[in-house]
């Protein structure tokens, strides 16, 4: 039988990626999409090299040590084996955070009807008429779906996006905030400036910080800058 390696690496602890947790991060190799600002050109362009033999070692390793497991990627969505990996990781006794741009909304529903995750992180990366823009790929219904399937489900998620100049205006991000509040969305919206001098899969200049003292909070939905 052909060993299954989704997993490019792992960090093996943060603070930072899980809220109020101590935490690992499992990489899944692969997206389905090309956002020119990705810091992870490695993973997203990559293939995976850790077997679930190894994995779940380390993470047998890990308990009572670490609270969590962020999946993150790439898109760890796209893994036939997401699914029973969930299972796993759950069987240990770990908080479960999954990191995803929302692209398999039928993933989705059976990771909710199943109760394998305890956080989610979605990446809002533009509206229908950028999106092809920002991220080569043709999701946004996709995107969407996803979105409304987190709304209406109990489970813990928050929203981001990644800003960059040259691909957004204020009047955009504006929109954005309108879209999810006609989505009946209620909850933080966190916005994370492109990280300039890094390696990224595009070739997007310096991207300044025009928007961070500006409020774009509403009743319902707090934007915060991170």
């Amino acid at each position: 039988m052909k060993t299954v390696t989704p997993v490019y690496s792992i960090t093996p602890f943060t603070l930072l990626d899980y809220p109020d947790k101590t935490a690992c991060i499992l990489w899944f190799a692969g997206c389905n999409m090309r956002c020119s600002y990705c810091y992870n050109p490695d993973i997203v362009l990559g293939k995976g090299k850790l077997s679930m033999a190894k994995i779940m070692d380390f993470l047998h390793s890990r308990k009572g040590i670490l609270d969590g497991v962020v999946l993150s990627g790439g898109e760890c969505t796209l893994h036939k084996n997401l699914i029973p990996i969930l299972k796993e990781i759950r069987a240990l006794g770990y908080f479960v955070k999954l990191d995803t741009n929302g692209s398999r909304p039928k993933v989705m529903k059976q990771i909710l009807e199943a109760n394998l995750v305890d956080y989610i992180a979605l990446d809002f990366k533009a509206l229908p008429e950028a999106f092809q823009a920002v991220t080569s790929a043709d999701l946004f219904a996709e995107f969407e779906e996803t979105l409304m399937l987190l709304i209406k489900s109990p489970t813990r998620f928050e929203l981001r996006t990644t800003i960059h100049a040259d691909l957004f205006t204020e009047k955009d991000f504006r929109e954005m905030v309108s879209f999810l509040e006609n989505r009946q969305y209620k909850g933080n919206y966190y916005v994370q400036h492109f990280v300039n001098q890094v390696p990224t899969l595009g070739n997007l200049g310096y991207s300044g910080r025009e928007f961070i003292n500006k409020d774009f909070s509403t009743a319902h939905i707090q934007v915060v800058f991170r």
